[in-house]
């Protein structure tokens, strides 16, 4: 069975409402209705009106424009004048905030300086290229045992017999390198390799590898190696044209001196456009940087850098005129536009 709803829709027009029994449908008299049904009258009255549809609420350009017909044009840019006025009084009337006086500015000073621990231009420098460098060894065969590799008398023999050579002994030698390429190409010094029957890299996380050379550069003493095993996150360094160097500018050389390391030390260039007699004293290579800061054997082949950990070196030697080897005070290094031609493409 059809239910009849509680309330009807309203329309524009309200429902008429059905006669009430025992009166005619014109009729409006008869007897007054209770109050509970004169509140339900008023409340549908009420939703009835609020049912009533409304038209569309005016949007900001019919406002604006109501607005410019009311007051016109010249109203109108006068209502913004007077806005752009109240805007700047406010701005000149608001109180400036009071500036530091210099005790305040002294204080800040002072408590940042304690409070921030600033890094020697060194200790930077160290920081940038040290995942680049790398410590070389190379075994060989060293003919005669000694150093001098002079034949060792038996004292057993005759005194006419001759002395005998001993075996062959294996030695090793000890480098440094820096990482050019992140495929594992290194930058060290020939005579540290040369004539090597086997040649090993530490890379600066622990990783061991053996290297093959795979250039060569005589005339400035430079060999490239290229590591057989390369660790993941290999980092090359950053090159830098010598061009600019002047002495007194600040350079730190980074290596393996006696195989301990990696070793730090700082000091400046002292000298441009040097000779040496390389390491085997036959060799002269011109064009040397030279510089103070310490070196000894072992630093041969590692990366000379100057204040932003750039390379603009490779140590190749020391001035040392006894037989000690020890430094003095007088460093040499290949410029990095020499080095890099040895890889085959210079990068300047």
């Amino acid at each position: 069975m059809r239910r009849t709803p509680l309330y009807r829709p309203a329309g524009r027009e309200r429902a008429r409402a059905a006669p009430l029994p025992g009166l005619a449908p014109g009729d409006r008299s008869g007897p007054e209705p209770s109050r509970p049904a004169a509140a339900a009258a008023a409340t549908f009255a009420a939703v009835a009106v609020d049912a009533t549809p409304r038209g569309p609420r005016p949007g900001l350009r019919a406002r604006w424009q109501a607005l410019r017909a009311r007051v016109g044009t010249g109203g109108l840019a006068l209502v913004l004048a007077l806005a752009a006025l109240v805007v700047s009084l406010h701005a000149a009337t608001r109180p400036v905030p009071a500036m530091p006086g210099p005790d305040a500015f002294r204080d800040a000073v002072e408590h940042s300086l304690e409070s921030i621990v600033i890094p020697s231009q060194a200790a930077r420098a160290q920081a940038i290229v040290a995942p680049s460098v790398v410590l070389v060894e190379a075994d060989s065969i060293d003919a005669a045992a000694g150093s001098s590799g002079a034949p060792t008398p038996n004292p057993k023999q005759r005194k006419d017999a001759r002395p005998t050579i001993p075996d062959a002994v294996p030695t090793r030698g000890i480098g440094s390198g820096v990482v050019i390429v992140d495929k594992g190409i290194i930058l060290t010094n020939l005579h540290v390799v040369e004539g090597a029957t086997g040649i090993r890299v530490t890379f600066a996380d622990g990783t061991r590898s053996q290297a093959r050379v795979i250039g060569t550069q005589p005339e400035n003493d430079l060999a490239v190696l290229q590591a057989l095993t390369v660790p993941d996150d290999l980092v090359a360094a950053s090159l830098r044209s010598s061009a600019d160097l002047r002495a007194g500018d600040l350079v730190v050389a980074v290596g393996f001196p006696f195989g301990i390391g990696p070793s730090t030390s700082a000091g400046v260039v002292s000298g441009l456009k040097r000779e040496y007699a390389g390491a085997d004293g036959q060799r002269v290579i011109g064009n040397l940087i030279q510089f103070d800061a310490a070196a000894n054997p072992g630093n041969s082949g590692g990366p000379l850098v100057n204040a932003e950990g750039e390379v603009v070196g490779i140590v190749t030697g020391i001035l040392s005129p006894g037989t000690q080897r020890t430094f003095i005070g007088i460093g040499f290094a290949v410029p990095i536009e020499g080095a890099a031609s040895a890889v085959g493409v210079p990068p300047f």
